[in-house]
């Protein structure tokens, strides 16, 4: 597994190394003993998406790690930076991840996470730092024009609460 820093702090790609032979592959996709920054996580959850389908830009008001990875299609991922004393607030990274490139993405406590799925189906997994706690759970409006997003696909598939949440600089 290779990490590269990006142009935000803490958010780290990781390339994941496969094994293949006839019988097909097997790819070590965490291990704590290797896993830097040194991070314990409390919950995995797995999201199946159509094409289209934008979930985001979430994040949590108590601090909230996760790892994100795609096991089955492609999606166009996005970390926001949401710490209002961080030299770096509201500036954004994308990537792509996929079950073809076996990236992963870091994202530290402090960012917003969304993302859309590019495929017709995505399987997104992901690792958190903490338990899920609706009371806690925040989001950005995903084209708030502030951020200047390069959403893949025009007319996403939105939850009623991502259409209507409110842009950065209506947080609290």
């Amino acid at each position: 597994m290779r990490a590269s820093e990006t142009s935000l702090p803490g958010v780290i790609v990781l390339d994941v190394d496969e094994h293949a032979d006839a019988r097909g592959s097997v790819r070590e996709v965490y291990r704590k003993d290797r896993f830097q920054p040194a991070v314990e996580f409390v919950q995995d959850n797995v999201a199946i998406s159509v094409r289209g389908a934008l979930r985001g830009l979430h994040y949590r008001v108590a601090p909230q790690a996760k790892l994100v990875m795609v096991v089955e299609g492609a999606i166009f991922d996005v970390a926001v930076d949401v710490r209002r004393d961080s030299p770096t607030y509201g500036h954004h990274f994308a990537t792509e991840l996929s079950a073809e490139n076996r990236r992963q993405l870091f994202i530290p406590a402090g960012f917003a996470h969304g993302y859309q799925a590019t495929t017709e189906r995505a399987v997104v997994v992901y690792k958190l730092t903490a338990p899920f706690d609706p009371a806690d759970d925040r989001a950005v409006r995903w084209d708030d024009p502030a951020l200047a997003i390069p959403w893949p696909l025009e007319h996403p598939i939105l939850s009623k609460r991502d259409a209507a949440a409110p842009l950065l600089a209506e947080q609290e």
